[in-house]
């Protein structure tokens, strides 16, 4: 019987929370009563949105309708709490509503309502008002007026109201009871997609290709519904783990200090986990539909080497096969150390690397473009720009020869190489010619000498005098 009693006692007083929670009156609220907003992006269309609001809250049940929040939020990631008075709010129900208000949508809503068709008499002009009945709404609109079906939209609708979960901003609801009365400050906190970033580097190398000039910036981009006025900008740089399409609640982490303040205007960063954390040092707006950029990073007189490569192949070593190749372009590359000796040594997040120089007149042309991964510090950056337009190679085979092995299981060959590199420039210039030679391989003779750089690779530098050109002989024994 205490059983019995106890069931239905507690059934009673969530009923009757249930009913009390049913007539609280909806308290919209909006960004004027914003105090303060976070924004944290991730790499790949993640964001972490902390919303502070100053909002007046009932003794008991209240419905929050907290306005102008973002169009792609993850509602299974919300979290509502006072920061003011702590545990005093006991969130019972959200709501997401994101179906926002458009001519389409509202006719939609009211499929099987009535509603009034105004229309324009063809002589008089005169106004005429018809009840009718919405019928349907999907691809195309069929209307009952009177005794007749009429397909179309025959004159202006006038509606009696909006649907309630029809809203002009996307909007989450929340029934919540309120252990006091009054204002409270609150934060909301989300993930949220339509948020995202990027990185971007301008470098501009010296007249002698022997130093470059680094920008860094990152590119900001908001499609989320909504707009985070003067908003604490971070963000993330690192492959975060994320399950499938799913996002999980970030937890709170603690933060290891890496590195002291930048220049004024420039993002500090810190690390925060196995990730990097880049914080703009004032306050910045995030519009809607918004591509924004903030200076990241600034260095000068940054050295540089620039390289002339010609990369071969490993599939011509197993068979005769002749000319390898006529007019090979040599590919142009530049490389430097993030380091604090050559006036970098900061941890720079993946992105493009446009690289510029100037002409004889002054002004800066592009001359190359790659992509870097994210980059520690006391790191080494290759940028691949291009290929030389005055610097060509002929390669060819110049001698094959199977070789017998103990093994009818084991391959051999001895196989002759020549290789021209051609100089139009007007000054000498110096070519790495690497080749990736497969199996276990020895070098018989060489014209010039080699360096092994790794298992499968010989390595050359050749010098190529003005409108020269210099030929590399090699011949290499290979098994398998």
């Amino acid at each position: 019987m205490k059983r019995k009693f106890l069931c239905a006692a507690v059934a009673a007083a969530l009923a009757a929370q249930a009913v009390t929670l049913g007539a609280a009156t909806e308290r919209p609220s909006t960004l004027a009563d914003q105090q303060s907003v976070a924004v944290t992006i991730y790499n790949e269309n993640l964001a972490l949105i902390k919303d502070t609001r100053r909002i007046a809250l009932e003794h008991g049940a209240n419905r929050l309708a907290l306005r102008e929040v973002s169009g792609q939020m993850r509602p299974e990631t919300a979290s509502l709490r006072s920061l003011s008075h702590p545990g005093s709010l006991a969130l019972l129900e959200q709501n997401f509503d994101f179906d926002l208000l458009t001519p389409a949508k509202l006719l939609e809503k009211n499929v099987g309502r009535n509603v009034r068709i105004v229309r324009l008499h063809p002589t008089t002009g005169a106004e005429i008002i018809e009840n009718a009945t919405v019928l349907a709404a999907t691809g195309g609109v069929v209307l009952r007026i009177g005794d007749r079906i009429e397909t179309g939209i025959p004159g202006r609708i006038i509606y009696d109201g909006v649907p309630a979960n029809l809203r002009d901003r996307p909007t989450l609801v929340s029934e919540l009871t309120s252990a006091r009365a009054g204002q409270q400050t609150m934060e909301l906190s989300y993930l949220s997609g339509g948020l995202s970033w990027k990185a971007d580097y301008v470098a501009e190398l010296n007249a002698a290709d022997a130093a470059l000039e680094l920008n860094g910036w990152v590119t900001l981009t908001n499609k989320s519904g909504t707009t985070y006025p003067n908003a604490k900008l971070q963000l993330v740089a690192g492959d975060v783990n994320r399950v499938r399409d799913e996002l999980r609640q970030v937890a709170r982490m603690e933060v290891a200090r890496a590195s002291a303040g930048a220049p004024a205007g420039q993002m500090r960063q810190e690390a925060l986990f196995e990730y990097h954390l880049y914080t703009l040092p004032r306050a910045t707006t995030i519009a809607d539909n918004q591509t924004k950029q903030v200076a990241l990073l600034s260095a000068d007189q940054v050295p540089v080497a620039k390289e002339l490569v010609l990369q071969g192949s490993d599939y011509y070593y197993r068979s005769s096969i002749g000319n390898a190749g006529q007019k090979m372009k040599v590919g142009v590359f530049v490389q430097f150390e993030n380091k604090e000796s050559s006036r970098l040594g900061i941890p720079m997040p993946k992105g493009v690397v446009r690289v510029y120089k100037k002409d004889s007149a002054g002004n800066a042309q592009f001359v190359g473009e790659d992509r870097i991964d994210h980059t520690p510090r006391n790191e080494k950056l290759r940028l691949k720009l291009g290929d030389a337009f005055d610097i060509t190679a002929d390669k060819k085979q110049t001698d094959w020869q199977r070789r017998a092995m103990p093994s009818p299981w084991s391959f051999g060959g001895e196989s002759a190489y020549e290789i021209v590199l051609k100089n139009a420039k007007k000054e000498a210039v110096t070519a790495t010619v690497r080749e990736p030679v497969p199996g276990d391989w020895q070098m018989l003779e060489q014209s010039h000498p080699h360096q092994k750089v790794a298992a499968g690779t010989a390595e050359w530098k050749i010098s190529v005098p003005a409108g020269a050109s210099t030929t590399l002989k090699y011949r290499v024994l290979v098994r398998y």
